[in-house]
């Protein structure tokens, strides 16, 4: 089994806890505008690996990651290479190693061959940080390209295991960075059982010279990041979610 990837990043810091081995897989579904890796979006491009390969690179770095690291696979979107993502986490676990999935959910499918994969290959991850882009399905499509239905049953079912997740959202001024918005992302939040944390990720500009090399027009180029304000605004009613989420945890 052959797994396409974009590249690695071997001391990442911010993709799960501790220091991570970091895999960027090619392909992705959705166009979001904010993307800052667009050329990870063909799922015919990047360098083709095996598991193994993967995973013997991985352990050179063991040493440093701590008693919390171990291996993030990010994207693109990881789940469109599930099969490679499974035998890659499945070797991952013979030598005791973390596994993380950093994913938007935007193939995930709640029915047939590839819900089975998506379960078993559960067995063999430890944590998941999943995307909320944007939590108006209307909004989410203007995003995305996409819309969120699949992503929303994701978090359901995942919530269903008790499989750990952290949830991530890009804050964007004049799409996303609306209180309304937030609260009822929070409220959400506060539905599920199995939220350990909840990041708040700055817009911010530093992919779009990638667009304007594969020439695609970067529609948010007059937006600015959010200021800190906004951001520390967006943080205290997130977290207000997930205090919700985990006194829901503690009843059960």
């Amino acid at each position: 089994m052959l797994g396409r990837i974009h590249s690695i990043e071997t001391f990442g810091g911010v993709d799960g806890p501790g220091t991570r081995f970091v895999l960027f897989m090619q392909g992705c579904p959705l166009r979001c505008k904010f993307c800052h890796n667009p050329d990870t979006w063909d799922p015919t491009k990047g360098k083709q690996v095996s598991a193994e390969e993967v995973i013997q690179k991985a352990l050179r770095y063991r040493e440093y990651w701590g008693k919390d690291g171990g291996i993030t696979v990010s994207g693109g979107e990881p789940l469109m290479q599930m099969e490679f993502l499974l035998e890659l986490f499945t070797e991952a676990k013979k030598y005791g190693i973390n596994t993380c999935i950093d994913t938007s959910g935007g193939c995930y499918s709640d029915h047939g061959p590839r819900f089975e994969l998506f379960k078993k290959l559960m067995e063999v991850t430890d944590l998941l940080l999943v995307d909320i882009k944007h939590i108006d399905p209307a909004e989410h499509i203007a995003l995305t390209g996409v819309a969120n239905d699949d992503i929303m049953k994701m978090f359901a079912y995942l919530d269903s295991i008790h499989k750990p997740i952290w949830i991530r959202h890009v804050l964007v001024p004049g799409i996303s960075d609306f209180d309304g918005y937030l609260r009822r992302m929070a409220s959400f939040i506060a539905t599920l059982s199995n939220v350990e944390k909840v990041e708040v990720l700055p817009f911010h500009k530093f992919g779009e010279y990638k667009w304007e090399l594969l020439g695609i027009p970067y529609q948010l180029k007059d937006t600015e990041p959010p200021t800190q304000e906004r951001v520390e605004n967006a943080e205290r009613i997130l977290n207000a979610g997930l205090e919700q989420s985990k006194l829901r945890r503690e009843k059960q």
